[in-house]
């Protein structure tokens, strides 16, 4: 009993997902992180075949059989196991036949994980580009705007014709307007004021404020893990994140109510991911927020760039929402990825638990 604790300990230090299969493919034992990649639980999974935790359309449990049968080791590229929740997953796979004891070890190494981490540093690369560029045309579309609304006031007072004065009024306001969409593009003016706070508590105040807003048009649920400690964050700035997400959620669906085929709804969520990495900085454990919506969906061919600026599906959206969530959230050492389909889009949000 002693020893098999301390292999069990030993095995949950280890990053790689590792599965422990008995003579007769029975799991033995697995580690935490092959519990994390499989979405179970090991202790419940004990005994049990190994063909109930996913289904392999590429011959895997014959494989196990043949390399238990042989004594030979092998390694499996890009398979593709479909788990128990119906979630597909792309992993490495080595089999590793221990003769002395008849037991087969399996190292998994998920490739979903490793595509995820590419595409996230090209999300954070992007939007750091993105934001140099929007920084450099701030600075040359506003100072223009100021000497336009300038002229046009002195103008104005110079007019004795109140019909010429509609057309002064109108330039004024039309570079307000632009240069409040600038103002937006570059994000709050304040830099970020980090405090202790419940991330519930941020979650419920957004809630009001859809339900506000949508009346009883739009069921506006919540399913929350309680257990999520406190996180260090602006408050306002987290609002204001969330705020967007749930607003484009709202426009999503208000704007395509034929095309929901159940009564519409948005759904905040909350849960902890543990050893998740943002980028290249791995964390221990994070805070996992999100928005989901039973809208359409997003067109296939927005979703890889819905968080540049001024990308937008909508004909009157100006595509800023999206955009100023990711660099809250990116100020904060976080990440926000979307994934849709028909029926079901779902926002995200990533922030270290440290």
């Amino acid at each position: 009993m002693t020893q098999h604790y301390s292999d069990h300990i030993i095995l949950d230090s280890l990053l790689t997902a590792v599965i422990v299969l008995n003579p007769d493919l029975a799991i033995a034992d697995m580690n935490v992180s092959a519990e994390m990649i499989l979405s179970v639980s090991g202790d419940k999974q004990r005994g049990k075949s190994i063909d109930t935790i996913f289904c392999a359309n590429d011959g895997t449990p014959q494989s196990l059989e043949l390399a238990l049968r042989d004594n030979r080791n092998f390694t499996k590229r890009k398979a593709t196991w479909i788990l128990h929740n119906q979630q597909t997953l792309t992993v490495d796979y080595s089999v590793s036949p221990i003769s002395d004891t008849g037991a087969v070890v399996i190292e998994i190494q998920p490739l979903d994980r490793l595509l995820r981490i590419s595409r996230e540093e090209a999300i954070l690369s992007s939007q750091e580009t993105s934001r140099n560029l929007v920084r450099s045309m701030a600075h040359e579309i506003k100072n223009p705007l100021g000497g336009i609304r300038g002229a046009a006031q002195l103008l104005s007072r110079e007019l004795m014709n109140e019909e010429h004065e509609e057309y002064t009024r109108i330039i004024i306001e039309e570079t307000d307007r632009l240069r409040d969409l600038v103002d937006r593009m570059l994000g709050p003016h304040k830099s970020s004021e980090p405090e202790q706070l419940n991330v519930h508590e941020v979650l419920e105040h957004v809630r009001s404020v859809i339900k506000a807003e949508v009346g009883p048009s739009i069921e506006v649920e919540r399913d929350y893990d309680p257990s999520i400690p406190d996180l260090n964050a602006d408050r306002s700035q987290l609002i204001q994140a969330v705020l967007n997400i749930g607003r484009n959620a709202i426009q999503a669906l208000t704007e395509n109510l034929d095309k929901v085929e159940e009564a519409p709804r948005i759904t905040f969520a909350s849960r902890i991911q543990r050893r998740y990495t943002i980028g290249r900085t791995y964390h221990p454990l994070v805070a996992k927020i999100s928005v989901e919506d039973n809208g359409p969906g997003i067109p296939p061919e927005l979703i890889e760039d819905i968080f540049f600026p001024m990308i937008t599906g909508r004909a009157t959206g100006t595509g800023l929402g999206l955009a100023i969530a990711q660099n809250l959230m990116s100020q904060h050492g976080g990440l926000i990825e979307c994934s849709s389909r028909k029926g079901r889009t779902q926002f995200t949000i990533y922030l270290p638990l440290e």
